[in-house]
């Protein structure tokens, strides 16, 4: 018998509505990638250890940390509808191509560095979960990384991913988080500010590494990919809000989990997947690798994310533009990729050495990008009507002296201890 049903066309009010929520999506695009590429494994790891150690008593520490960041991002954002040119062109333009070359290599020197991290990191969540060799899944998974560097729409590639993954996280912490049970008054106690005693140096490193400058820079780049892909919607600063504040939310649903789990049977913490084997045998093999799911996007997300922010700034600032399109970009953006696929399969940890490469490099890069922003910003000719509003300019300053105190304990610590 013939088949005469077809398909119902969607109301119009529906289209709208589904019209409405992928602009909305794609609004907050690079908020959300910058967000995938800063919460990384390192970060589950210093999370998870802030938690185990301190119980609830560092939540407030999250709360500071996302509130710096989204004004230094939204100041970035804002530098980004304002030009139409890079902001490592604007930097070249106001003090020389020496600072933008700078800036452009000390970036991707951090970013190379650091990836290996990432690699291991999505190489165990899945070998882990899957009980095999976590080279394999490096190589699949980096491999998988380069290819997307052959499509033609790489930014809109890239952002599809990153809200793929940061869903999987969502669902995949947030439903650890049911399983913990943590007290929710623990929680509210900790967002009253102290610093409990030994807690310096977990501090000291959440706040470099959530408070990314780094990252912030790369949201003017990430807001102009953007207005080439859609020129004609209008851009707002006030879209990176939801990145960033998932970026927070995150970050204090590990440490809650870390709280409730770790801390209340004095469990330690030395790596990200610590916190899979301490759910396992409390709630069963489903809640761990719920945990490692999430984990595997924090780590597959920092492998893409963080190679396109190292070979986009390296690619600007050695004179082939900083878009995704460009092919040397994506010559750069392999490049990283390559190298933290190689030191993760042939050491199988981040070498003490690239560490300290690039924490020397990040003390002395990352206020110098501080200073640099906020300078643009607040350049009328430059910014227009974008430019820096007093309160920002307050908030602002109180940030840049944070960031020159965290590299002077860098400093103290890499060279003096």
């Amino acid at each position: 018998m013939e088949n005469t049903s077809t398909t119902a066309p969607l109301p119009a009010a529906e289209k709208t509505a589904t019209g409405k929520y992928r602009a909305w999506l794609q609004a907050i695009g690079p908020g959300l990638i910058t967000a995938a590429l800063v919460f990384g494994p390192s970060k589950i790891t210093i999370t998870s250890m802030m938690g185990a150690k301190y119980g609830y008593a560092l939540i407030w520490l999250i709360v500071v940390a996302i509130f710096f960041m989204i004004t230094f991002t939204t100041m970035s954002a804002r530098i980004g509808i304002a030009t139409s040119e890079s902001l490592l062109t604007t930097i070249g333009r106001k003090w020389g191509n020496g600072a933008r070359i700078a800036i452009g290599i000390g970036v991707f020197l951090v970013c190379a560095s650091f990836q290996a991290g990432n690699s291991i990191g999505t190489g165990i969540a899945i070998g882990e979960a899957t009980q095999t060799n976590s080279v394999i899944w490096i190589v699949v998974f980096n491999l998988l990384a380069i290819a997307m560097l052959f499509y033609k729409t790489f930014y809109k590639t890239l952002q599809n991913i990153m809200i793929v993954l940061i869903a999987l996280m969502l669902l995949a912490f947030v439903t650890t988080l049911l399983f913990s049970k943590p007290s929710v008054g623990g929680i509210i106690s900790g967002l009253a500010p102290v610093v409990p005693e030994g807690s310096l140096k977990l501090v000291i490193a959440f706040m470099a590494s959530c408070f990314s400058i780094v990252g912030a820079l790369y949201q003017s780049y990430l807001v102009q990919e953007r207005k080439r892909a859609q020129p004609d919607v209008k851009q707002s600063p006030k879209e990176t809000y939801p990145g960033m504040l998932i970026l927070g939310l995150l970050s204090a649903i590990v440490l809650i989990c870390a709280a409730a789990v770790l801390h209340v049977k004095n469990l330690p913490v030395n790596s990200a997947t610590d916190m899979a084997r301490a759910l396992e045998p409390i709630f069963g093999h489903f809640a761990a690798a719920l945990f490692l799911s999430g984990l595997f996007g924090a780590s597959f997300s920092s492998v893409i994310g963080n190679a396109a922010l190292g070979g986009t700034l390296l690619g600007d600032a050695l004179g082939y533009g900083g878009q995704l399109k460009s092919g040397m970009v994506r010559l750069f953006i392999g490049i990283i990729m390559v190298i933290g696929a190689v030191v993760a399969i042939v050491f199988g940890k981040l070498p003490l050495e690239l560490i300290i490469l690039a924490q020397a490099v990040t003390i002395f890069i990352v206020p110098f990008i501080g200073v640099a922003l906020y300078l643009v910003a607040n350049d009328e000719k430059i910014m227009g009507p974008y430019k820096n509003s007093r309160f920002v300019n307050i908030v602002g300053a109180v940030g840049l002296v944070i960031m020159f105190l965290l590299a002077a304990s860098n400093v103290q610590a890499l060279f003096f201890s």
